[in-house]
């Protein structure tokens, strides 16, 4: 049945629906789906996040989920709407994996064993008990491992495509068939265990090609958790309830305590009061907001009470405009084609076309159909692109578990490929290039008779400036006096009396900065008992090896610049002590145009970043790191995490993924060059698919072997 353009589902504005598709296996898949379910009824594009097997469908609004589902089918892929996907949908893809590959490598070991006994000279009634024993093994377990490969196949045929998947099923079938033939007739070979071999190898391919797969996450969930859950709402008779976020309507009255994260993006209509910005702009110093002043859901309220006038929200806030810009970016990045699935387009018409073309080749020289399809069988096998989906994963994991004994968490293994290919590094300044968290200047200055009382001090507050004076006075080697009447006030800081004068850690007047203008770092104010108040300033302090790490970048062809949405005069101080370009006052939409640019000039940049305001930028970069130390969107959002306060993980990373992708291609070339050899053999009758299925394990096993060098390339 055929619609036309009038037909009530492609009238109206178009509706976004995104659906779970865990059968997305490959570039094929990605390019299938968005070539061909934009052609069926009333589905205007299909957008692939491959990180996540999620696909968002633009459709008429009158077309419903069931139908989209059956668009889906039609081409040859299973799908379910979002919401009633399971949650676990990674564990769901790689568990069955797992289990499949179990049962083909414990029945090819058994089957293995009887094998060797036949091959070691039994026959007769001996040789046909031990075909008939491995038939009995090895069906079953044919039929179970078999089903990753033969229901994608079956889907593909289905929708009247191919995939790399038919050609294995085909060859596996084909043996398994012709092996339980020969078992029926009494023949004098069955090649049960060729078939085991093959599924065996081709999952372990598969197993480990998902599990670095499933390490990508989507970080735009995590902003989510990021807002407050609800707010206390203030009503007309100045009474107050709280309400779910999901309930808060523009134009109502919140309460905001001091410790409290905002739900709504707002105007603050009364009180006065310091937030933490940093989850949206970076910024790692408080900032004093009052009457009139613009805030938004997620930041924190460090210090008092403020009235805030609802302006925005759900979707219209701020903080889920970023969610927008990261899954937007993530799913551009999902359109990168890995070196293996560009290797792999031509397999499957390449093989199909060698098998057909034996098997007629032999049915003219007047073989007969067992002998071609015995030839066709060995082709199939031997051309079987075990040492191709090995090349890749193996590689990934090798290096991946190399780079985590030395700090570097890698998320996806496809970050391997784009990495080495990154020529420019845009870097965070807080929180990434330093340590973003405040470090006490000028502690000398506290005259060292009254260390102990500022110690003590410090150590009745959990303030973060009161945590980096205490670590600087121990670091000095500094013991706390004994304080009596502490008592700390939130926004102001902690009092007490020492031998019955007033000391106290507080927040400083404008008075005691005057003549400090321009200096806009974060400090306390010491009143110690004697003498006029002690202003101590906090800096965030640089890496160590910052510098080092950035000339390491630029000798590797990387080319370092920052930004940053921390003020342009701090950034621009950063920058002149490391010798590189800096840009400050950045929003995450500023940073994203910045990458977009990039890209469109041909370049891929490596992003490194930590915050929630990076979220965007580390999504929509070619490849993207963050520190351990980054938050919990950041770590997300991001390809590989590093750990420690060292910045040498980024060149180590960078010289890691070149030397991974140098044998990636050297397993590729073995792939390639043993079917040049093995080939022609199998077509000639040479080669029986038990000798098939030993030439194409050999390979795999070569590519294995070769791939385990990696172990030596981090350094």
């Amino acid at each position: 049945m055929t619609y036309e353009p009038t037909d009530e589902r492609w009238t109206g504005e178009p509706v976004e629906t995104r659906f779970a598709v865990p059968d997305m296996h490959c570039a094929g898949c990605i390019a299938k789906i968005e070539r061909l379910l934009p052609q069926q009824p009333g589905v205007r594009g299909a957008r692939v996040n491959f990180s996540t097997r999620t696909v968002a469908v633009s459709h008429g609004p009158a077309l419903s989920e069931p139908e989209l589902i059956r668009a889906f089918d039609s081409i040859g892929f299973e799908a379910q709407a979002l919401h009633n996907a399971p949650t676990n949908q990674r564990s769901a893809t790689l568990t069955p994996l797992i289990r499949a590959l179990a049962v083909a490598a414990f029945a090819a070991m058994n089957v293995m064993l009887l094998s060797v006994s036949i091959w070691s000279g039994a026959d007769g009634s001996a040789r046909h008990l031990f075909h008939w024993i491995s038939a009995a093994i090895a069906i079953p377990a044919v039929a179970y491992a078999g089903r990753p490969f033969f229901a994608s196949a079956w889907k593909a045929l289905r929708a009247r495509t191919t995939n790399m998947d038919v050609p294995i099923s085909i060859g596996v079938l084909m043996a398994t068939g012709l092996s339980l033939y020969e078992t029926i007739v009494d023949g004098e070979h069955a090649w049960f265990d060729g078939a085991l071999t093959l599924l065996a190898f081709l999952l372990a391919g598969r197993v480990l090609d998902e599990m670095m797969r499933s390490r990508a996450a989507s970080g735009a969930e995590a902003l989510v958790r990021r807002t407050a859950t609800g707010a206390m709402r203030l009503a007309a008779d100045g009474s107050s309830q709280w309400v779910t976020a999901e309930d808060l309507a523009v134009g109502d009255r919140l309460l905001i305590a001091a410790g409290e994260r905002l739900a709504a993006d707002g105007t603050i209509e009364s009180g006065r009061s310091r937030f933490d910005l940093s989850l949206l702009t970076g910024e790692s110093a408080p900032v004093t907001l009052g009457e009139g002043s613009k805030a938004a859901a997620g930041t924190l309220n460090l210090d008092a009470p403020v009235t805030l006038r609802v302006t925005a929200v759900g979707e219209a806030r701020a903080i889920a405009e970023i969610a927008r810009l990261m899954e937007s970016a993530t799913q551009a990045k999902s359109r990168y084609v890995r070196l293996a699935d560009r290797a792999s387009r031509l397999y499957a018409p390449f093989v199909h076309t060698l098998a057909a073309l034996s098997f007629a080749g032999w049915m003219i020289a007047g073989a007969g159909w067992h002998q071609s399809i015995l030839v066709a069988i060995a082709v199939l096998i031997i051309t079987c692109p075990c040492a191709l989906g090995l090349a890749v994963p193996v590689a990934q994991v090798v290096v991946s578990g190399t780079m985590m004994g030395k700090g570097l968490l890698v998320k996806d293994g496809s970050a391997l490929e784009r990495l080495a290919q990154a020529d420019m590094a845009l870097l965070d300044k807080t929180g990434t290039l330093t340590l973003g968290r405040p470090v006490a200047e000028g502690v000398a200055a506290i005259p060292e008779a009254r260390r102990g009382i500022a110690l003590a001090l410090a150590m009745a507050s959990r303030h973060p400036l009161s945590i980096a004076l205490r670590q600087a006075l121990t670091g000095l080697g500094t013991q706390p006096a004994a304080l009596d009447e502490i008592a700390e006030t939130p926004g102001e800081g902690v009092t007490a009396r020492y031998q019955g004068q007033p000391v106290a850690l507080r927040r400083p007047r404008e008075n005691e900065l005057a003549g400090q203008a321009g200096d806009d770092r974060a400090a306390v104010a010491l009143d110690l008992g004697e003498g006029a108040p002690i202003v101590i300033r906090f800096a965030d302090a640089l890496r160590p090896d910052a510098a080092e790490a950035l000339a390491q970048l630029k000798a590797l062809g990387l080319p370092a610049r920052i930004m940053s949405g921390d003020r342009g005069e701090a950034v621009n101080t950063v920058a002149d002590q490391l010798g590189i370009a800096g840009e400050g006052d950045m929003r995450p939409a500023d940073k994203m145009a910045v990458l977009e640019q990039a890209i469109a000039a041909g370049h891929r940049p490596l992003m490194i970043g930590d915050g929630l305001n990076d979220g965007p930028a580390l999504a929509a970069a070619h490849v993207s790191m963050a520190p351990a130390s980054a938050s919990d969107v950041g770590q997300q959002a991001a390809d590989i995490v590093f750990l420690g306060d060292s910045l040498l993980g980024l060149p180590r990373a960078v010289r890691a993924a070149r030397a991974a992708m140098r044998v990636v291609r050297q397993n590729i070339g073995l792939a390639v060059t043993y079917n040049v050899f093995a080939v022609p053999l199998a077509m000639a009758g040479l080669v029986t698919p038990l000798i098939a299925a030993v030439a194409m394990s050999t390979s795999s096993l070569i590519v294995v072997a070769n791939s385990l060098r990696l172990r030596w390339a981090v350094k």
